[in-house]
């Protein structure tokens, strides 16, 4: 399965290494993991908790996938992404793409980071000392998604669930 949502952590080097299983024509992989910071926005995070939509972000995260191999064709594509309470220095995310070249790697995976940062739904919840908040979304993520010629909308909205 090339996309998965779980809360148990991965293992970069046996996710790579199912991912390149008897492809020869695999020829570079690159591979981006994402980690809670113990710092953000001045404050100190002390644990983030995320939450998804079972089914609907699956879907979603599928959906990038697909437009990944259309732009990238011959491309292998992976994204885990965990949910649930995390601390700093855990895994979040990984996202990797394979192909013969390097170039077509380094950009599908840069796509699929771009994309997933402000079209899936995950909604971020830090705890600070000072107390929980969510996590909103960047203007500077909507401009990363910008080059790959799609219009992101997130940062202009807080769709954060109501708890």
């Amino acid at each position: 399965m090339t996309v998965r949502v779980q809360t148990e952590d991965f293992d970069l080097s046996a996710e790579i290494a199912a991912l390149r299983a008897e492809n020869p024509k695999i020829g570079a992989v690159v591979a981006f993991i994402g980690t809670v910071r113990d710092l953000n926005e001045g404050d100190s995070v002390e644990a983030m908790e995320l939450e998804h939509y079972p089914g609907m972000t699956e879907k979603a995260l599928e959906g990038i996938e697909q437009e990944a191999k259309r732009r990238w064709p011959g491309s292998e594509l992976l994204i885990v992404h965990r949910v649930g309470k995390l601390l700093p220095r855990d895994q979040i995310v990984l996202a990797a793409a394979t192909s013969a070249h390097r170039h077509d790697a380094f950009d599908a995976c840069s796509f699929v980071m771009d994309y997933l940062k402000t079209q899936a739904p995950f909604w971020k919840k830090e705890t600070t000392p000072n107390g929980a908040r969510w996590v909103d979304a960047r203007v500077t993520d909507d401009v990363a998604l910008a080059r790959w010629g799609i219009a992101g909308t997130n940062a202009a909205q807080n769709d954060a669930p109501e708890h």
